[in-house]
């Protein structure tokens, strides 16, 4: 058997929810391993990785029992990436990354490209350029003992922002393109390359609010045969695998949102697909399946159970991450430069010995140059090195004055004070008293005032109208004239809207602060 998974992890870099909190170290390199352990799968087709090339550390990449492929982004850092994981009874014979072929490097390429006169240059580089496929090729062998041709297809598909529209069009060029590609292939399974078949792997996303009149709704429709593995009537290249096996299973969702917390009451979507051809869903396909248990990810695992057995190529193909400069062991690192190596200067080791008569005439001229120089104080005040009391000492230009001058007597300072009565000194006291006493009464008010406004205290939490409970306070993200505003919702998570244990209705503005 040959077990195929396909999850959209959200960043390989970081720590998975509820598998790098099991080990000591937290450690994410640990945590994919660990998940790759658990999913015991022949094939792990990892989609947004979100990694590029120089982020990209040994541990991540290179799995004990595992031989790994990466797609990069050139464009943007953290962004997109897909990546496939093969365990080493699985080695794949070719690997590929993108689907224009501009990136293959003649050595180990899986081939089969199709026309693309459609597209420009720059059209299929930029396509490329966001590192969504990545292509291996394996050999499989039939319960019947025959050797045939696996060419899997990871596909991180882009997703259309509706305020960018430039992206819809960038979206129906990549599925276009993905089309070509994956038709070149069966075309070559059929005629060119006989036993070769095709296999189709893709994570899509879509606008679940007009899902039906979604233009990659509608590319899809037309790649698909409609439900069940027998004839339709309308009959696609490729099959749904899932709903080849499970065609009444409701709630099949394997996308939450993670802002509203739908996951808890399993209101989603599914946008990841493991699709095949029908020849192959139909001949070798055993079972497809969903693991929304899995955690760490807005996604879940998808995959599938092929009644064949890997036949493992004798070496990875280049583009496996082992043979990269920097893993291989071919390419210095920084860090090499700045260990001590615990050994003496190259030239210390490689230098004569000088003679001791040279040496010793060395000294001598040293000492010599040494007895001709001007000691400092032999030099003038103008050019010999200044003592720091120097800066202490009073400067000639000021005048001093002299000790023999005598200053006026001055008359002594009740002389000039009038004398003030009892009366008067008492009526004073009084009203400086009262003056202290309205000053300090005065300064606690302002400060209390002052500490009031600051520390208002919280906020009055409104309660939702549906469930009488208190409510969370949200921020407007959307561009407009209520972007940046707070606002109160109901706090229970996004769920079907008959189900009374999901969030309600109510909304509130708040006021402003």
């Amino acid at each position: 058997m040959l077990r195929v998974v396909s999850w959209n992890i959200n960043g390989i870099r970081r720590p998975l929810q509820g598998v790098a909190n099991q080990e000591p170290n937290n450690c994410a390199a640990v945590a994919v391993g660990r998940i790759l352990d658990e999913l015991d799968a022949d094939i792990v087709c990892l989609q947004e990785t979100k990694v590029t090339r120089d982020a990209l550390t040994e541990p991540l990449a290179i799995v004990e029992g595992y031989n790994s492929y990466f797609s990069f982004s050139r464009n943007r850092s953290g962004y997109s990436g897909v990546a496939t994981f093969c365990k080493d009874s699985a080695t794949p014979v070719a690997a590929e990354e993108g689907l224009s072929g501009l990136f293959a490097t003649q050595n180990g390429d899986v081939g089969c490209y199709g026309n693309m006169d459609e597209f420009t240059q720059e059209e299929l580089r930029a396509l490329d350029s966001e590192g969504r496929a990545l292509l291996t090729q394996h050999k499989i062998r039939t319960w019947e003992g025959k050797e045939r041709t696996l060419t899997l297809i990871n596909v991180y598909c882009p997703h259309a922002d509706p305020g960018r529209p430039e992206r819809l069009v960038f979206k129906m060029r990549f599925y276009r393109l993905l089309q070509i590609r994956a038709e070149a292939l069966l075309a070559a399974g059929r005629y060119c390359k006989p036993g070769q078949q095709g296999f189709l792997e893709f994570e899509k996303r879509t606008d679940s609010e007009c899902f039906e009149e979604d233009p990659g709704r509608k590319w899809m429709d037309g790649l698909l045969s409609n439900l069940g593995c027998q004839s339709a009537s309308h009959v696609g290249p490729f099959i749904d695998s899932y709903r080849c096996f499970q065609p009444k299973q409701e709630g099949a969702f394997t996308c939450w949102s993670a802002v509203t917390g739908a996951r808890h009451l399993n209101y989603g979507s599914r946008i990841d697909y493991v699709l095949g051809d029908r020849t192959l869903v139909i001949d070798t396909f055993q079972a497809s399946f969903l693991l929304p248990e899995v955690m760490g990810s807005d996604h879940c695992p998808v995959g599938a159970v092929l009644s064949v057995s890997s036949v493992p190529a004798k070496q990875c193909p280049p583009l496996c991450t082992r043979f990269l400069p920097e893993f291989a062991g071919t390419q210095l690192k920084i860090l090499r430069f700045l260990v001590p190596l615990g050994q003496g200067p190259v030239l210390e080791q490689s230098a004569p010995q000088q003679n001791s008569q040279t040496r010793v005439q060395t000294c001598q001229n040293k000492a010599r140059v040494r007895s001709s120089r001007p000691r400092p104080s032999q030099l003038g005040s103008s050019r010999g090195q200044k003592n720091l009391k120097s800066y202490f000492q009073p400067s000639p230009s000021c005048p001093q004055a002299s000790p023999d001058i005598e200053l006026p007597s001055l008359p002594p300072m009740s002389a000039l004070m009038t004398l003030k009565t009892s009366e008067e000194e008492a009526v004073a006291k009084v009203v400086k008293g009262q003056a202290k006493a309205s000053e300090a009464k005065d300064e606690k008010e302002v400060r209390t005032s002052f500490w009031k406004s600051l520390l208002a205290g919280p906020l009055h939490i409104p309660l939702c109208g549906g469930h009488r409970e208190p409510c969370v306070m949200r921020t407007v993200k959307k561009p407009g004239p209520n972007l940046g505003r707070h606002f109160y919702m109901c706090a229970r998570p996004r769920g079907p809207p008959n189900d009374p244990s999901s969030r309600c209705n109510f909304f509130l503005w708040s006021r402003p602060s």
